[in-house]
């Protein structure tokens, strides 16, 4: 259902600080003409944590209609209160989008039992499939294989994007939540020695800009060849460390629009833009990937 290169797309703002609906348009075109397998909109690297509901069901709507039916949309719905995620789950019902991607609830840190009756929650009352997603450097709670292998048996749970960088769990979650379960990485460093392992793709920030050749190399894996394959991926290598050398999705902002993706590098306040130190830093890793 899910597989391949999905972008876990930046949400660009204008010099006000609103959405710039121009520019996610021009970023949707940029998807489906770089073969990218689907948009993840208003996750955790659209800075979802700064739009009122207003904005976050408009930029997921508007997504929808920009896409056309062409590539599939995914649609952030993550929150630390179950009810805000809840919220979200139930307004984007009707919104045309693939599915739903729901963070582990950050700063609360939940129990293994809080987290399974938060997700049974937003499951219950989604139309759509629902991907979990776990990254504990962000949220500060780690959703264990068990704990995803008891949500796997919940129907219209079909997924995990699993953040970890810990390629050990991809077997564990393969044997505990069987072969038809979906597994993402979230950890562009590691994704695709993650697919090798029985993974079946990625939800990638490196996306953002790196489009053509993240696709190109994971539709390489898919068809077995490797060492094709291993080869874009050292391309990428330093993008994908170097994307992260201040907190997502700052450098990549700074990326897109140095690439003309988008209009600024803008993004709303607690987060500030790449400082000037570490800008050719950056550069000099898309330069590496062929992307100035």
């Amino acid at each position: 259902m899910f597989s391949g290169s999905i972008v876990a797309l930046i949400t660009p703002f204008d010099s006000n600080g609103e959405v710039d609906f121009d520019s996610l348009n021009k970023l949707v075109e940029f998807h489906v003409e770089s073969g990218t397998d689907g948009i993840v909109i208003v996750g955790t690297t659209g800075e979802s944590a700064t739009l009122t509901i207003e904005e976050h069901v408009k930029v997921v709507n508007k997504t929808v209609e920009f896409a056309d039916g062409r590539i599939p949309v995914i649609a952030g719905t993550g929150a630390n209160a179950t009810h805000e995620a809840v919220t979200f789950s139930r307004l984007l019902n009707d919104s045309g989008i693939a599915g739903v991607l729901s963070v582990t609830p950050y700063y609360n840190k939940p129990t293994q039992e809080g987290l399974y009756q938060h997700y049974k929650a937003i499951a219950e009352v989604s139309e759509v499939p629902v991907i979990l997603y776990n990254v504990p450097g962000r949220t500060a709670v780690d959703m264990k294989p068990e704990t995803v292998a008891r949500l796997a048996k919940i129907d219209n749970i079909v997924a995990l994007k699993d953040a970890t960088g810990d390629l050990e769990r991809v077997a564990l979650h393969r044997e505990l939540c069987g072969k038809d379960f979906v597994l993402l990485s979230g950890d562009d460093a590691t994704g695709l020695e993650f697919v090798r392992l029985g993974g079946d793709g990625v939800i990638s920030v490196t996306n953002n800009v790196a489009a053509v050749d993240m696709a190109t190399m994971f539709r390489l894996a898919a068809e077995g060849q490797w060492e094709e394959a291993e080869a874009l991926n050292q391309k990428l290598m330093s993008l994908h460390k170097n994307l992260f050398i201040e907190s997502s999705p700052i450098p990549v902002k700074w990326a897109a629009h140095r690439m003309g993706l988008i209009q600024n590098g803008h993004l709303r306040l607690p987060m500030t833009e790449l400082t000037e130190e570490n800008q050719p830093i950056v550069e000099k890793s898309m330069a590496e990937a062929g992307l100035l």
